[in-house]
């Protein structure tokens, strides 16, 4: 069974919360997803590999994307990830590009002393979310990419809500990890173990 669904104009999750329930109803076949803006292209696609299906896109007009996502006899299950303790993933949120509230002189200081200590850790997190301000850490020219590519190369994923990078006009800019949206941030804090928020 094959199935269109048009999701030009729906803001972020929509397009994916509308590609979970298609693909829900159908056994086998290709989901085509239409959206009109590359961060839905990327979203979908990343939500697609995580139940293992195959994902293609294309342009179709300045603003029209067409995303395939093949459901087949394998797909369809997301591998949940437990953390080494067996409590679940762990999960740390950075909404913010300063840490606390009161001083943002100080605030800059803990955030990038936060980001360091995470690399110092015997158990890393296993997943870091940016949004809002915090997706400032993760662009060209943050004073935290080094730690933060200290992170990833050592298996953290890293993930920045892409209505906010596009909301600061940052989208072309970011430097470490992927955009992503707000139904995989509420779903990685959700299958958490722990979640820190700094």
């Amino acid at each position: 069974m094959d199935l269109t669904v048009d999701a030009l104009g729906d803001k972020c999750p929509v397009p994916v919360v509308k590609a979970k329930k298609a693909l829900a109803t159908m056994d086998e076949g290709t989901l085509e997803m239409l959206v009109d803006n590359e961060t839905s292209v990327t979203n979908l696609e990343n939500f697609g590999k995580s139940l293992n299906c195959e994902v293609s896109h294309e342009q179709l007009a300045a603003e029209k994307y067409s995303v395939k996502i093949v459901k087949t006899a394998n797909s369809g299950s997301v591998a949940s990830a437990e953390g080494s303790a067996g409590v679940g993933p762990r999960v740390v949120v950075v909404p913010s590009e300063v840490m606390g509230h009161g001083d943002e002189e100080l605030g800059n200081v803990l955030i990038k002393a936060f980001i360091f200590a995470l690399t110092q850790q015997d158990e890393l997190p296993d997943s870091i979310l940016f949004y809002n301000g915090g997706v400032k850490l993760t662009v060209e020219g943050s004073p935290v990419l080094d730690d933060l590519n200290k992170l990833a190369n050592a298996g953290v994923e890293i993930l920045s809500c892409g209505t906010c990078l596009m909301h600061f006009g940052l989208q072309e800019k970011l430097a470490i990890g992927e955009a992503t949206n707000m139904y995989v941030i509420v779903e990685k804090q959700l299958q958490a173990g722990i979640v820190v928020r700094p």
